[in-house]
Parts: structure tokens; C-alpha cells; sequence
């Protein structure tokens, strides 16, 4: 018995190598993932080859009835072999058994499997993008939303998990917005770096026949073909660096949920979810647990890994194409890919439905020293002190004031007089409202209206700068959309006009 695919090939493959090997290559799962995309990499190609005159008019046209039969009857028509080593040789054995060896065997005029994967690949990440790009816009313009909302709630900011000074959540939502808006940008280079296509490099060397790479570009919606045959088989950069963005979307997720995690605890009380994106326990019944938390958490730490685990498949591997640096190394980032999708399904859900308990974060502002950074500004302005003078005077009041078991609240001009003595030998004489207005949180906040600062206004006008920005990565992957979807029309008209 030879090889279903090669007369090169005198035996059939090992046992082994179709299970560990084809088999996942030709599972029903991956097949119907992929076969969209090959009809329509089959299409562009056919009418390439049609208008250059490669095939004779007769035999394209049947291939094109034959063609879009296929996609008519969908996937799960095509039965799947695994001893055929892959997708692209089940999908054109089947069209064989439709139209016969002669005329099925010509679609593969002037291309490689090598080609037909790159674009293959350029298209599936291209369309992921879209979809992770999609959703990510939902969730800034939530956490903008909830921003907005919650401008004025005071509460402590934090470095080193300790008290530092006091902003408000919204501010904090603000910032993430931010950083998810980079995100945003990130996906955009991606899609950048992804637009150009390898049909016509063939196997790394391009081809001989007069073909048309920017007609079959265009119709399978990308802005140019690839301008080196090697490059276009041999880079999968465009995966690495989607995994690679996708791992810094997730980092930044992380980084909110452990905020979320610490600030749900009965100790802190700041946050409460709905019951709705809660679990119990099976055998404590007062529980109520973080799982959605937890779940994003551990999915960060997948993301890592499988950009760590692709850069690493492709890193010892020669410039051109092979195994291990076109497939192996894209097969962790269709996972990166599908993990995004499912996780920031839920990142959405705590941004949209997590409630700040604004008493209780004010109250904890008040009275955990994180106001009195302004009092150490106070005296620089008012007493005519340097600041290092004045940071030691204020943590000279704060230390009494712990070990006399008060809060920032009791703070009195007396206790600043007597530290101000001590350390410079003079009365700061600071009169008490303007210490009062220090130590009040929300006062505290309205003062800091320095560029990137949390002043209610300040957070709120910034908001309305980033909307802007927003939509204008909105706008991005929407002329990107535009222009893969009448791309598409374009191919399926004439595609059908061939056909008949």
C-alpha cells in the first residue's frame, strides 16, 4: 500500500504518525474551523487563474460549480481521513470524487500547501483580532461608563499594598481603560503586521505561471501580497506577536482582579458581586467566592505560557518553512486566541456589574493616613519649609498618633506645632480649617488637578478625551471589517458569475 497523497511515498504512514500527527490536523474540529477560509483561498486562486488564462474557461468554470458546492453542503460533507496528511489534501480529494483527477488535480496550479497555509493562518488571526478587538471595546467603554458613574467615590489609593493617598474608583476604572485602550493599539499593529498575503509564494520561491498575487490579495480582503516568496512562508511573526499582545491584555486583567480579590474580602468590604457571577462551597453555606476572579487568574498564567511555549517552537528553526515553526508555533495561538475570547467574556461581566461600597471606602480614606501627604504640602506652602523638613514633621505627627490609637482624623494643629518644634524649632502655625480640608478625602482629591491627577473633573474630562480615542480604534476595526466584507461579496459574485 503507498501514500494516499504522493507516489514519492511507497508506504503508508506509520500508525503512530497518523495518530499523534494527521490525526489532529484532520480532526472534524479543526476542519470545520479552517474550511471557510480554504474555500475561499480556493476561489481567489481559481479566479486568478481563470482571468490570467491559466485554465482553459471550461474546466474553471466547473471547478467553481464544484467549488461552491462544497461550501453550499458545508464541512461535515467531506469526509476526513487522517491518512491523507491534512485539511487542504481532504478537502481537494473530495472535490476529485465531485469532478475527476484532470480537472480537480488543475486547481493546484501555481500554489503550495506552503502558501495556502500562510494565508490561511493570516486570515484565521485576522479574524480573531476582529472578534478579541470587538470585545475589548465593550469593556473600555464599560469601565469608561463605570468611571463616570463613580468619579466622586473617594476611596484609599495604594503602593506596596499599603495606604498612600486617597483617589476615587472611578479614577481607578479610568486608568485601566487606559491600559486596556493600548491593548486596543496593540491589536491594531497586529492586524497591521498581518496584512499582506503569502497566496503565490508557493513552497519559497514563487512560481513560473503569470499569476496575479494583488488580484488574489484583494479578493481575500488584504491591502497587498506578501513582497517576498520566502517571507510570506516562513513568518508566522504575526502569531507570535498576537500571542505576545494577548498575554499583555491578560497581565493587565490580572492585575484588576487581584484589586477585585483583595477588595471583596470582608477585611477590606470595598467591592460586592452579584450572586450571579459567584460560587459556594459544598460544605460551608455562609460562602459566597470569588470563582470568576480566580478562573481569570489562572488563564493569565495559560496565556504566558502559550506565547512562552510558541516562541520557543519557532526559535531554533531555519528561515523557511517547517513544522514545528509554521504549525506547531500557530497552534498555541489559536488557543491564546480562544482563552481571550472566554475571559474577557467574564472581565466584562465584573466591569459592568461590580458595585463599590463608597461609605466605607470614604470612611477608610479618612482615617488611614493616606490624606496627610497633603499636610506635608501645606507646610511648604504656608510655613515656608522645605518638603523634606515638612515629610519629617508630618511623620513624626503620624507616628505619635499611632501609638496613640487615633486616625488621620485626629490630627490637630497642637500635635503639628509640637513635631514642628522638634524637628525644625519653630510653630508651623497652620491654621486648623486648612488642616481640616488636608485631612477631608474628598477635599483632598478635588486639590490634585494636575494633569493626570483625580480630581472629579479632572478624571471626568479625561474620560470624555478617551471616548474619543476609543472610537477611533473602533473606527479602525470597523474599515477593516468593511473592507474583508466586501471583499468577500466581490469574490462570491464573481465566484457565482464564473460558476455560470
Amino acid at each position: 500500500m503507498e501514500s494516499k497523497v504522493s507516489r514519492r511515498l511507497t508506504q503508508p504512514p506509520a500508525p503512530e504518525v497518523i495518530q499523534y500527527i494527521f490525526q489532529p490536523r484532520t480532526s472534524r474540529e479543526s476542519f470545520t474551523a479552517n474550511f471557510g477560509i480554504l474555500t475561499r483561498i480556493n476561489l481567489a486562486h481559481l479566479l486568478m487563474l481563470d482571468r490570467q488564462g491559466i485554465l482553459e474557461h471550461g474546466v474553471a468554470q466547473r471547478l467553481a460549480e464544484a467549488l461552491l458546492r462544497m461550501r453550499e453542503a458545508g464541512p461535515d460533507a467531506v469526509p476526513l481521513d487522517p491518512a491523507r496528511e491534512d485539511a487542504y489534501f481532504n478537502y481537494e480529494a473530495h472535490l476529485i470524487q465531485q469532478v475527476g483527477q484532470d480537472v480537480g488535480g488543475r486547481l493546484h496550479t501555481a500554489r503550495s500547501r506552503n502558501d495556502m497555509s500562510a494565508t490561511n493562518d493570516r486570515i484565521r488571526a485576522r479574524d480573531y483580532v476582529l472578534r478579541i478587538g470587538g470585545l475589548l471595546a465593550d469593556i473600555v467603554t464599560g469601565a469608561l461608563d463605570q468611571a463616570e458613574r463613580y468619579a466622586h467615590h473617594v476611596m484609599p489609593g495604594y503602593t506596596h499594598m499599603q495606604a498612600a493617598q486617597p483617589i476615587t474608583y472611578g479614577y481607578y476604572l479610568a486608568a485601566l481603560a487606559d491600559a486596556w485602550s493600548r491593548d486596543q493599539g496593540r491589536l491594531l499593529h497586529v492586524l497591521e503586521s498581518l496584512d499582506g498575503c503569502p497566496l503565490g509564494a508557493c513552497a519559497l520561491a514563487g512560481t513560473s505561471f503569470g499569476i496575479d498575487r494583488a488580484y488574489t490579495s484583494q479578493m481575500l480582503g488584504f491591502s497587498q501580497p506578501l513582497a517576498n516568496a520566502l517571507d510570506g512562508v516562513a513568518s508566522r511573526d504575526f502569531a507570535l506577536e498576537l500571542s505576545a499582545a494577548l498575554s499583555v491584555l491578560a497581565v493587565t486583567c490580572s492585575r484588576m482582579v487581584q484589586d477585585f480579590y483583595i477588595w471583596s474580602t470582608p477585611e477590606f468590604g470595598y467591592l460586592s458581586f452579584p450572586d450571579s457571577i459567584a460560587s459556594t462551597s459544598s460544605i460551608m453555606p455562609q460562602k459566597k467566592n470569588p470563582a470568576v476572579l480566580e478562573y481569570l487568574r489562572g488563564k493569565t498564567a495559560h496565556l504566558i505560557g502559550l506565547t512562552s511555549a510558541a516562541l520557543t517552537a519557532v526559535k531554533s528553526t531555519h528561515f523557511t518553512h517547517s513544522g514545528d515553526s509554521s504549525r506547531e508555533s500557530t497552534r498555541a495561538c489559536w488557543e491564546s486566541c480562544e482563552e481571550t475570547l472566554k475571559s474577557l467574556a467574564l472581565v466584562k461581566l465584573l466591569v459592568q456589574w461590580v458595585e463599590p461600597d463608597g461609605q466605607r471606602m470614604a470612611a477608610r480614606a479618612a482615617d488611614d493616613f493616606s490624606t496627610v501627604t497633603d499636610l506635608a504640602d501645606l507646610l511648604v506652602r504656608q510655613a515656608d519649609m522645605s518638603f523634606r523638613d515638612a515629610h519629617h514633621i508630618i511623620g513624626a505627627v503620624v507616628r505619635r498618633a499611632l501609638d496613640a490609637g487615633k486616625g488621620a482624623s485626629a490630627i490637630s494643629a497642637d500635635m503639628i506645632d509640637d513635631a514642628a518644634l522638634e524637628q525644625v524649632g519653630r510653630k508651623a502655625g497652620l491654621p486648623p480649617p486648612d488642616i481640616a480640608a488636608c485631612l477631608d478625602p474628598q477635599c483632598n482629591v478635588s486639590a490634585r488637578q494636575s494633569l493626570g491627577g483625580p480630581a472629579p473633573q479632572a478624571v471626568l474630562a479625561h474620560i470624555a478625551r478617551r471616548r474619543s480615542a476609543v472610537d477611533q480604534a473602533c473606527q479602525g476595526f470597523t474599515a477593516i471589517q468593511q473592507r474583508i466584507d466586501q471583499a468577500d461579496q466581490a469574490l462570491d459574485q464573481q465566484a457565482r458569475a464564473l460558476a455560470a
